[in-house]
């Protein structure tokens, strides 16, 4: 009962700018078709933030996550055209998870950093995503771009989302990926093995982008290698996804708080763009815009605490 005062609570937030945004363009957000059309330019940056969470609430980052996108995408288009759907949906998932995978190896196995480890394998798969792609932009059959549109696309969205939800409340997996976040030498001496599910949480992560790259390239119909780290800015928006659900986390299910985040950060890009508002400035005033959400949490924390 707690949780859902605090959703609603949250849900304020985004209709509130919705409500600006209506007076000053009610032709772009009068209406339920822009409701529904702003949900679904959240969803793959929401998806990808899931699977992020995983990582990030143990203390990691994973930088790879555009170039595993691009990668995996490119990947389950190719596979396509000789398998259909099972190549675009086995193709992206596998490749995904492989490269998950071997993140989470590559950093137990070095114990550097996981931001030098995932910014180094980044520019990897990069060029190897160039190197794979003998056209300069990979086009997705007509036939098998059902799971780019509504309602398909939210389907495979909030499954995706009832699965993570599930892992991180009520599985073993959750609860020891929670519990090194909380405290990683407690959890050693509880003998539970780090290391391992680290590497699962970088899986998990893994897995999520690959189901972000099958619902990219159904909705864009084509995907195009990246090189010199420009694949990086797909990061940004699941990161502050994260960062909301990071600081929202004590009071709802972080994964909701990600959502709920990551619709309000589309909607306030929608809106700042339908208003005329240079990109750079819109930017500023995104990232403000997050400050102010994180910093107000962090405070009633804080507040708590002293009390």
């Amino acid at each position: 009962m707690k949780e859902l005062k605090y959703i609603l609570l949250l849900i304020c937030v985004p209709l509130a700018v919705y409500i600006v945004f209506s007076i000053m363009q009610p032709e772009n957000f009068g209406s339920l078709n822009s409701i529904l059309m702003l949900i679904q330019q959240c969803l793959l940056p929401s998806l990808a933030a899931f699977g992020f969470y995983f990582i990030i609430t143990m203390g990691l980052f994973d930088f790879s996550i555009g170039a595993n996108i691009v990668l995996s995408g490119i990947f389950g288009v190719m596979l396509s055209r000789s398998m259909g759907y099972a190549g675009l949906i086995l193709g992206s998932l596998v490749c995904s998870a492989a490269i998950g995978f071997l993140n989470g190896i590559i950093y137990t196995r070095l114990r550097i950093p996981s931001i030098i480890v995932t910014v180094g394998l980044l520019m990897i798969y990069e060029c190897f995503g160039k190197f794979l792609s003998s056209e300069s932009v990979l086009s997705l059959d007509k036939s098998y771009r059902m799971l780019g549109s509504a309602p398909q696309n939210i389907i495979v969205s909030a499954a995706a989302m009832f699965v993570a939800i599930f892992l991180l409340k009520y599985s073993r997996i959750g609860t020891y990926i929670r519990a090194i976040g909380n405290n990683e030498n407690i959890a050693r001496n509880m003998g539970i093995k780090v290391d391992r599910y680290k590497v699962i949480g970088f899986l998990i992560c893994g897995l999520f982008a690959g189901i972000t790259a099958i619902l990219t390239v159904s909705y864009s119909s084509s995907v195009a290698a990246q090189l010199r780290m420009s694949s990086m800015d797909r990061n940004f928006t699941p990161i502050m996804g994260c960062f909301v659900g990071l600081a929202l986390k004590k009071y709802i299910n972080p994964i909701i708080a990600i959502f709920i985040g990551e619709f309000t950060i589309s909607l306030l890009i929608n809106g700042l763009m339908t208003n005329g508002i240079d990109s750079t400035l819109q930017k500023v005033i995104t990232g403000s815009f997050l400050l102010i959400i994180v910093s107000f949490t962090s405070y009633k924390n804080k507040a708590r605490v002293v009390k």
